[in-house]
């Protein structure tokens, strides 16, 4: 169940890794799945904008870009985090910059294991796993 983190082209060091991956292996256990492996890389709005552009042919910002490799019952893949946006977020809805990582965090989560949010009911179901899985942090 590795759960790793990287960082690419900022300063940002995510605090307290061991108490997020036990949270995030809890979420997942929720969901029915278990983690096999997922790599998260928190980077800069030039290096996720390049990825953006390489991999999906989109020429936009983006605060999370998830290529996903689960299979039915696992979760695997990589997950790649704009620090830069989730600043901008955090500031934007008025919330604590490191609850914004979090909501980011299991947001990539949720894709792995299958959640789509391109339709406004999709979206609204992803805030409220969100939300849930939010609230286990203790």
């Amino acid at each position: 169940m590795p759960i790793r983190f990287f960082y690419e082209e900022i300063e940002f060091k995510l605090p307290n890794p061991v108490k997020i991956k036990k949270w995030l292996n809890l979420s997942a256990k929720k969901e029915k799945k278990a983690i096999r492996d997922i790599s998260y890389i928190f980077c800069s709005d030039a290096f996720l904008l390049e990825l953006n552009k390489k991999y999906l042919n989109h020429d936009t910002l983006t605060d999370i870009i998830t290529f996903d490799e689960s299979s039915e019952k696992t979760i695997s893949g990589e997950i790649y985090i704009s620090i830069d946006r989730v600043a901008e977020n955090a500031y934007a809805y008025k919330c604590d910059f490191l609850i914004e990582v979090r909501r980011i965090m299991i947001h990539g989560v949720l894709h792995l294991c299958g959640y789509s949010d391109k339709r406004k009911s999709e979206k609204k179901r992803m805030r409220k796993k969100e939300d849930t899985y939010l609230s286990l942090w203790a």
